[in-house]
């Protein structure tokens, strides 16, 4: 994607800082962001911090009107904002969401048709430009904006094309799965360090275990039983039933929420 095309940002919150950090990792910054946020302290802070970053501060409208524009609003506010951008954004090549809960058709009914459209679902880690971010595009999409849009979208990380109907399963799990995991894996951390092991040794250690966990779980060509029982103890064996029930019970009941 040419790095001339301008870039309006309808919100300026984390998800915007994580996209913004992963262009300034690549040397892919636009030349020119636009980014509208009601929140004063949270847009000036974003300014400051990615000062070569080339962000301007601008009404949803102004935003709207650049090439490329990402709602990056949360979904209860979708709503409110997309009418007041439906005029503006008429003219501009693509509008990214970045919001689950919000289907193709929704998103044209509220922008008086336009259909221009692709949904995706970013995560923590595209902050560092390895992100897991499932993506599909509107079937009006042109295919050199999709083509381009493919492109660009790949400095973030891996962005698997995916059925739109699948993107709030990936927004339970890709994306709100890290919340899962790292205070447990924080924990570990506190406990190698009280063990006696140093700070190398521990994100060295940790670092290795997670890893082979993954690859041994899905690469091992054992079911779950057996790669379970390579470790005869388990000292949080009692607990897992309810761990189980935890996820179970919380992640279907938000999947339902979002489930358009």
């Amino acid at each position: 994607m040419n790095d001339n095309l301008s870039f309006g940002f309808i919100g300026g919150g984390r998800i915007v800082r994580i996209l913004v950090e992963a262009m300034q990792r690549k040397n892919r910054i636009p030349a020119r962001m636009v980014v509208s946020e009601t929140n004063e302290t949270v847009l000036n802070k974003l300014i400051k911090d990615y000062p070569g970053a080339n962000i301007v501060k601008g009404s949803n409208e102004n935003a709207a009107e650049q090439d490329m524009v990402f709602l990056a609003v949360h979904p209860p506010v979708v709503k409110e904002v997309l009418p007041q951008i439906a005029n503006a954004v008429q003219g501009a090549q693509a509008l990214v969401s970045l919001a689950p809960v919000f289907t193709f058709v929704k998103l044209s009914g509220l922008l008086n048709g336009y259909n221009k459209i692709v949904r995706t679902i970013p995560n923590a880690a595209t902050f560092i430009n390895q992100g897991y971010n499932p993506v599909s595009f509107s079937p009006t999409l042109d295919k050199s904006t999709k083509e381009q849009l493919k492109s660009f979208l790949k400095l973030f990380g891996d962005c698997p094309e995916v059925d739109e109907d699948k993107l709030e399963a990936y927004a339970i799990v890709t994306a709100m799965g890290p919340t899962y995991l790292w205070p447990q894996l924080d924990e570990l951390h506190k406990l190698c360090l009280e063990f006696g092991m140093n700070e190398e040794e521990t994100i060295q250690g940790m670092k290795a275990m997670v890893s082979g966990t993954i690859e041994t779980l899905y690469n091992a060509g054992l079911n779950y039983e057996q790669v379970s029982d390579l470790i005869p103890v388990k000292p949080l064996g009692e607990h897992e039933a309810q761990i189980r029930e935890i996820y179970s019970t919380k992640l279907t009941g938000l999947f339902n929420k979002l489930k358009p």
